[in-house]
């Protein structure tokens, strides 16, 4: 199973292996009360990406294809391959800073672990 969350958010139970999957430590976040398991900062986009992509709805489309070629290519690729085997055996909840919970990295990245 594969949850999502912002780290905001306040830990629970059961969200079981929690992974941030932002490139940026979130402000305002503490390390020692982040409540996470890994932080896989490889896995976010790039810093290319993200910079222009700057959370501008207008390019969530664009933005959406772009982040999955990168997540297509190795070393990317494995790391997906690896999250997607943990998401069988247990509880991952991936975890990122935006505000707009609906066209954030995490949410291309849950989509593409689904997907098989």
């Amino acid at each position: 199973m594969i949850k999502l969350k912002r780290i905001y958010e306040k830990p629970e139970r059961t969200d079981g292996k929690r992974i941030l999957v932002d490139r940026l430590w979130p402000r305002g976040v503490r390390k020692e009360e982040a409540h996470i398991d890994e932080w896989l900062k490889e896995i976010a986009p790039s810093d290319e990406l993200r910079g222009w992509y700057g959370h501008k709805v207008e390019r969530w489309k664009e933005f959406r294809k772009m982040y999955r070629a990168e997540l297509s290519k190795a070393p990317l690729n494995e790391l997906v391959e690896q999250l997607r085997k943990e998401a069988k055996r247990y509880t991952v909840t991936l975890l990122f800073a935006a505000t707009d919970s609906e066209h954030s990295n995490g949410v291309v990245l849950k989509e593409l672990l689904e997907k098989r």
